[in-house]
């Protein structure tokens, strides 16, 4: 689940917001161009033994491996074949060894890919006869991104959860785009502790503030495991959390306390008016009632439409009306909101498990392992 977010995206957003990382892709002109220098060469064997010191200066310059691995892992395979036609398991061996130095998920190992694709077997049979050095070349050009996670390690903490996160993810970025990120490095670093800072567990003075009464609220206030959640009636993924919250009321009843908070992000228009009606309908005994309807009718939250959800929810509906024309819970939303800030709250939903923000809100599998882990602990 990807959240609603105020958040600049980059590639590091993504392993708190689940993103996928960028490849990076070879023009197909480019690939056309290894291929068929490839098989000029074999093909035509005596241009080749007439100029191979061409040969080895296309694949010897280490400036230009680490600019293009790909192109060096074709420039490699350009010397004279060995004897032999080669065959389609040359081919597969020669991707496999060199995406194993490259990354497996890396653009370089795609781009190796897709060059290897258009080489004639033979082509892959001598590659496959100076394997090392192709392999050389590849990893001379991954040591930026080594470079790129040794730093961020160490001005993150190697014990921090970023880190972690950085470890598992820069491999599949690719040489150019570790370089890039290398470039940019303070930005990089300063967006990677403001994700670290958002996610550690809320101070106790700072949880007593979000757990205090004014939320819509579900089961005791002294029980072993409280969740809040800062939540938008108009973003389609708060939905899913709603969904999952419901199963979790439904499962542990009163073993859990939940609380929802309003956090209307100002590109949804109509989110603010909805949290509105919300907190009316908390001031009138029918929160969930509200909660539930909005939900379930997200795409039809209109001031026409939040008037017949709280008249089956059996509002009061002149104090309805009032209260929305009133804007009389309009600063306990707000409140709501600058509270969700002080606690790191950058997008929809957000859930706090006993202050620990949870990393899908979405799945209450996960979620009640969680649970089931706290309400064991003495």
């Amino acid at each position: 689940m990807q959240p609603h977010t105020t958040l600049t995206p980059t590639l590091y957003t993504v392993p708190m917001l689940h993103t996928v990382p960028a490849l990076r892709t070879v023009p197909a002109l480019q690939i056309a161009t290894f291929a068929m220098c490839a098989m000029t060469l074999f093909a035509c064997n005596d241009k080749a033994a007439a100029n191979p010191e061409g040969t080895a200066a296309a694949a010897a310059d280490p400036a230009a491996a680490a600019a293009d691995p790909a192109a060096a892992a074709a420039a490699a395979a350009a010397a004279p074949a060995a004897a032999g036609d080669g065959t389609v398991a040359d081919c597969e061996a020669y991707t496999t060894s060199l995406c194993e130095v490259a990354g497996a998920e890396t653009g370089t190992c795609e781009s190796i890919k897709s060059v290897i694709k258009l080489l004639p077997p033979r082509a892959c049979k001598a590659g496959m006869t100076d394997i090392a050095y192709s392999k050389e070349l590849i990893a001379a050009a991954t040591k930026q991104c080594d470079e790129l996670m040794e730093r961020l390690c160490k001005d993150l903490g190697e014990e921090t959860e970023s880190c972690k996160m950085v470890r598992t993810k820069t491999p599949s970025f690719g040489a150019e785009r570790c370089a890039k990120m290398l470039g940019d490095y303070p930005q990089v670093l300063a967006q990677l502790k403001q994700m670290e800072n958002a996610n550690k567990p809320i101070a106790p003075e700072t949880f007593a503030a979000v757990t205090a009464p004014g939320a819509g609220e579900f089961g005791p206030a002294d029980s072993k495991v409280t969740i809040v959640e800062f939540s938008d009636f108009q973003c389609p993924y708060c939905v899913r959390a709603a969904t999952a919250t419901k199963a979790l009321k439904a499962k542990y009843g009163s073993k859990i306390r939940l609380i929802f908070r309003q956090y209307p992000l100002d590109f949804h228009k109509n989110a603010h008016l909805a949290a509105q009606a919300a907190l009316e309908g908390l001031a009138q005994g029918k929160f969930w009632e509200m909660h539930d309807a909005m939900f379930e009718n997200q795409k039809a939250l209109e001031r026409a439409d939040l008037e017949k959800y709280a008249e089956a929810a059996g509002l009061d509906m002149k104090k309805f009306k009032a209260a929305l024309d009133n804007g009389t819970h309009k600063a306990a939303v707000d409140a709501d909101m600058k509270l969700g800030g002080t606690v790191g709250v950058q997008g929809t939903p957000t859930m706090f498990l006993n202050g620990a923000k949870v990393a899908d809100a979405s799945n209450p599998d996960a979620i009640g392992a969680q649970i089931d882990a706290l309400l064991a602990q003495p």
